[in-house]
């Protein structure tokens, strides 16, 4: 709800919504899920009253990983949403 707020603060900018997955399973299940993830907080924000010309909603399955997929800590840091403003 803090980016909602945001948003509206900032109503000229551009949001990619970006998902992202661990190494688990199958790449191309891996790329599809991180596609839904992003399009899923996509549509929330729209439900919520921003336009959804605002956001575009990106998947990258586990090509961009923040901490190593070798422990189920790792994994959960891996499985994440990031925001970019533009």
């Amino acid at each position: 709800d803090r980016l909602i707020e945001t948003a509206l603060r900032c109503p000229t900018a551009n949001i990619e919504i970006a998902g992202h997955t661990d190494t688990d399973g199958d790449e191309a299940a891996n790329q599809a899920l991180s596609e839904k993830r992003a399009q899923a907080v996509a549509d929330y924000l729209v439900k919520a009253g921003l336009p959804a010309d605002r956001f575009s909603a990106v998947g990258y399955g586990p090509t961009q990983p923040i901490a190593g997929n070798d422990t189920d800590q790792g994994k959960a840091q891996n499985r994440r949403i990031d925001f970019v403003v533009k």
